[in-house]
């Protein structure tokens, strides 16, 4: 039976394909896919997994003292029973065989689709038993946990490979963390669907800059939907259609089509200058979390590298923070896939919504506050760990020698801490000089992300080279609005006067003291602020590489001294985005 499925569209188009759930469970859960030649491997770890637990259970059952209730034996040989039964552990080897998913998440999968079996049931005690396939396969879980680890599970950092099988799959989960979506970045999903989220929380972004169909917010979606079910994902209208009729399934792919040629006559742009029409020419940079996505930056035409996420090196370790030697081999191969064109290395930027989930350093305190976007984050961390900075920035001056390479630090918001940061690049460039380390001297700019930080710009001038506006946190913190929390999400506005205003003003006191400015948030990659921008000034846009075709083509189409005209007006309103696109759309500078 048809249903739809209403969330918050977040990355345009339309996705169709076969629904994979990634189950929330109570332990936590690995998701990967293995190839053809590890297959038999990783069902010797479910086999291995299956004879211990049976092995625990015989044992309870064994050692039970005799005044137990009988109905407790009954349990465990219920327990015993569906762990030898096909239906779990055989389904489970036939998701490993056919779809190439790991162990673990073999297990989990079937575990959907038997607690959904279990649901339907008429038999209230029947349908009760769901609780027991749950622990079983929990058992299960601990007990693959517990094992040696698969040899098989993706290295810190290592983009898993594509989905090998014929038929297109959409991921269907109640949440997916930043870490979990470096697994599934290379295009293994045709689109996803959370029950949780905004339209700015990270997930949101990752799956724009993934350029995939995707709807958070859809509340009862991993409940609704089943595994295997034919899913539409319309992005751009927010609605999941779930095993539609061949009549909508034929329209919605009609749609695909049409944007698919959309796309084919934007990629058409990527070697044409961004020139606006009254001749000025913009700067169009890529956003990149690895140096594997530097090739996809030149592809799409980006000159230069506007932000490189190097947080994303300090993910999914167990634990262990990456040494210099390796941060320094990630920061070269970036600069060199990018041919001589500027790469800008920012600082990691950990805490919010980018946590080391297993890291064990006690100073990692904002793991453990209520509100960690305003906690121990970004720039504050590093400069709590003085060691630890010092190396990551020993690593990108190292880098600098193969490349044209600028610093960026993130999240500053005292004087104090501008002054502490110098100091521990000093030291960090003598350390290489002692070592007889060669470096070049790089550009250090600011992140202008925290609204002291805008209102104190002229400070940060003095200090810095450039500097780059993060509009996303830049926002958040504007208007007191945690972007991560769907229960206030709709009081995240990029077109606030409070926000703009504070853009405005960064951008005019740098190009009043010949200072670099960019944008390098998500408004940089949304083509309804490319004039707005354009008419402060801007001339600098960071963003994720799908989406600078789409930017390049308003800037091509623009006039950016007449769009000036509107920008104190505009400003000047308490209804922004209306006041600007009424005057400059009749004066005909908005098509």
């Amino acid at each position: 039976m048809t249903l739809q499925v209403f969330g918050l569209p977040v990355a345009r188009g339309v996705a169709i394909g076969k629904a994979v759930l990634v189950a929330s469970s109570r332990v936590d859960v690995a998701h990967y896919f293995i190839n053809a030649d590890q297959i038999e491997a990783e069902i010797g770890r479910v086999r291995q997994a299956r004879n211990t637990v049976a092995d625990e259970l015989s044992t309870l059952k064994r050692e039970m003292p005799d005044d137990a209730p009988p109905e407790l034996s009954a349990l465990l040989d219920v327990h015993l029973m569906l762990l030898h039964d096909e239906s779990l552990t055989g389904a489970t080897k036939q998701w490993i065989r056919e779809r190439h998913y790991n162990a673990e998440w073999a297990l989990s999968a079937q575990l959907e689709v038997l607690a959904r079996q279990f649901d339907e049931m008429d038999d209230d005690y029947l349908r009760e038993r769901k609780a027991d396939v749950e622990q079983v396969v929990e058992r299960l879980l601990r007990a693959l946990a517990r094992g040696e680890s698969s040899a098989l599970a993706p290295a810190a950092g290592k983009v898993v490979e594509d989905w090998g099988g014929e038929e297109p799959l959409v991921l269907i989960a109640n949440d997916i963390a930043p870490a979990d979506m470096l697994q599934f970045k290379q295009s293994v999903f045709k689109g996803f669907v959370t029950d949780v989220g905004g339209k700015t929380s990270h997930t949101a972004i990752v799956a724009r800059s993934m350029d995939i169909p995707a709807i958070v917010g859809a509340r009862e979606a991993s409940r609704l939907i089943r595994q295997d079910d034919w899913v539409i994902i319309d992005g751009d209208a927010g609605v999941v259609i779930v095993d539609p009729s061949p009549i909508v399934l034929e329209e919605y792919r009609f749609r695909q089509r049409q944007s698919e040629l959309e796309r084919e006559r934007l990629a058409r742009l990527r070697h044409t200058p961004a020139i606006t029409l009254d001749g000025e020419q913009v700067e169009l940079l890529a956003n990149i979390e690895l140096p594997q996505d530097a090739p996809a930056a030149l592809q799409a035409g980006a000159v230069g590298v506007g932000l490189f996420r190097s947080e994303f090196l300090f993910m999914n370790r167990e634990g262990e923070l990456p040494g210099e030697d390796e941060q320094f081999e990630a920061y070269r191969a970036a600069v060199q896939a990018m041919q001589g064109l500027p790469v800008t290395i920012r600082t990691v930027d950990i805490g919010a919504d980018k946590s080391l989930e297993r890291l064990s350093l006690s100073e990692l305190r904002h793991e453990h506050t209520l509100n960690p976007a305003l906690g121990l984050r970004a720039i504050r961390w590093s400069l709590s760990e003085p060691s630890m900075f010092r190396m990551q920035l020993r690593a990108i001056l190292r880098a600098s020698v193969f490349g044209k390479v600028r610093l960026l630090i993130p999240m500053l918001a005292h004087a104090g801490e501008i002054r502490q940061t110098f100091e521990i690049i000093a030291r960090a460039k003598q350390q290489l000089r002692d070592a007889g380390t060669p470096f070049l001297d790089v550009e250090v700019g600011a992140m202008i992300e925290v609204p002291a930080a805008a209102l104190m710009i002229p400070l940060f001038l003095r200090y810095f080279d450039f500097v780059s506006v993060g509009t996303n946190d830049l926002i958040q913190y504007t208007l007191a609005i945690d972007r991560a929390d769907e229960s206030v999400s709709y009081l995240y506005d990029p077109w606030h006067p409070a926000v703009l205003r504070l853009i405005a003003g960064t951008i005019a006191e740098a190009r009043g003291a010949s200072k670099g400015v960019s944008v390098c948030g998500e408004m940089a990659g949304d083509p309804a602020f490319t004039p707005l921008l354009l008419a402060m000034g801007l001339r600098s846009f960071s963003m994720h590489p799908s989406q600078i075709a789409s930017v390049k083509q308003r800037i091509l189409r623009s006039d950016t001294s007449k769009l000036a005209l509107h920008v104190a007006q505009t400003l000047g309103s308490d209804d922004p985005q209306a006041s600007f696109r009424k005057l400059a759309g009749d004066a005909g500078q908005i098509h």
